[in-house]
């Protein structure tokens, strides 16, 4: 088992997900980490290294320390979408290990729903010179569409069915359905007829971009979380037990000739991770993988080792990612992208959730719970996108 030199020792989520333009990000993130301290035990003088994606405005990790009124010793702004906060939990872990910090503070804050920011179906160009520029753009192909091509590659490839993707959503709306945040979340953004998901009610929702429907395609709203992560010494003296972090690994994957769809740079993530955690897929209770779209969890699934690639349909057949299922792991016991919050980049809810089972806090808990996944995917499958494993362990 690897070393518990660093912890998840306080998270907050914002409970939030429509604000009505009451508050900014910066202000989300503000309220987010002065709860995640609370929840700690911690103040703000204790912390000593600030993670930040810059969702708050360009340049955010200018003007973050400021605006917290710290004088942090590292400063961190990695940004690889919805998969940063697993990249930084991994590099907070490392600057721990050499003695650079004590205590990371790692938040994040989004008004896209208020905003009305067409996350999935607006389109990618922004008149620069990069390969989405230059390359891809002009085709007029959408995020939303990207998925597609991938979920209807994984189908011609493996013979996935869409009864199959939708396992995804029904799991995940089964556990909102738990959760009085996420319940609260589809009334706020006016989800019509809440309620527990069947695959027929999944494939039989409209179609938004072939193969992929409705309920299989992540919210838009607001939101934002924090997370604390502190060294052994802090962590004992926390207010709550730690969550260890006990691996880690990160990657990147492009188009390339001959590339495949229908496999993520979790293939290479993943493996580094458990490696370095010392433990094996089928030893994980909890996986917390990032759900933008159904087919986005699958794919996942198998790179991680779950199951073979293209045996991910048959698979999560039968309820298996239930909370309350033993074939398991659990899959985003707090209702995911697809039914609790979504905001933009999802990457620290994967934290916020997998802490929150390992201290047998989720409205979802699985029984004994030791281990956890949180697996961020930033970018589109199919085309660039990252990928940030972290393996979790309770004290």
């Amino acid at each position: 088992m690897s070393d518990r030199d660093a912890a998840i020792v306080g998270i907050y989520e914002y409970p939030d997900r429509d604000v009505d333009g009451e508050v900014n990000p910066l202000q989300i993130k503000a309220a987010c980490a002065a709860k995640a301290l609370a929840d700690a035990g911690l103040s703000w003088s204790d912390v000593d290294a600030i993670y930040d994606a810059s969702e708050g405005g360009p340049m955010n990790g200018l003007t973050i320390s400021e605006y917290f009124g710290i004088s942090p010793t590292v400063i961190d702004t990695t940004g690889v979408g919805g998969s940063s906060y697993e990249f930084h939990a991994a590099h907070a872990r490392r600057a721990i290990r050499e003695g650079k910090c004590k205590v990371a503070l790692l938040t994040y804050g989004s008004t896209a729903h208020s905003n009305a920011f067409a996350i999935g179906v607006g389109g990618r160009g922004g008149g620069g010179t990069s390969p989405v520029d230059n390359m891809e753009s002009f085709a007029g192909q959408t995020l939303v569409s990207n998925y597609a091509m991938a979920a209807r590659r994984h189908m011609f490839e493996f013979g996935t069915t869409s009864e199959q993707l939708a396992e995804i959503s029904t799991a995940t709306r089964y556990h909102a359905m738990r959760s009085p945040d996420a319940v609260r979340a589809m009334e706020d953004l006016e989800f019509i007829d809440i309620r527990e998901t069947t695959i027929e009610d999944v494939v039989s929702s409209r179609m938004i971009a072939d193969p992929l429907h409705l309920l299989e395609c992540c919210m838009i709203s607001d939101g934002g979380g924090a997370v604390v992560i502190a060294s052994s010494e802090v962590a004992r003296d926390c207010a709550k037990p730690p969550v260890w972090i006990l691996g880690s690994g990160e990657a990147t994957q492009y188009p390339t000739n001959g590339g495949s769809l229908t496999s993520s740079a979790a293939v290479q993530s993943g493996p580094i991770a458990f490696g370095e955690a010392g433990v094996s897929p089928s030893e994980i209770d909890i996986a917390m993988i990032y759900d933008s779209f159904s087919i986005t969890v699958l794919t996942i699934l198998e790179d991680l080792g779950f199951c073979g690639k293209g045996e991910g349909g048959s698979w999560v057949e039968g309820g298996r990612l239930r909370y309350d299922e033993s074939g398991g792991p659990a899959l985003n016991t707090d209702g995911g992208g697809l039914s609790s919050n979504h905001p933009g980049m999802r990457g620290i809810f994967l934290l916020i959730e997998a802490a929150r089972q390992l201290r047998g806090e989720s409205t979802s808990q699985v029984d004994g719970a030791k281990l956890a996944i949180a697996h961020g995917n930033g970018g589109m499958l199919g085309s660039r996108h990252t990928a940030g494993s972290i393996v979790l362990g309770g004290d």
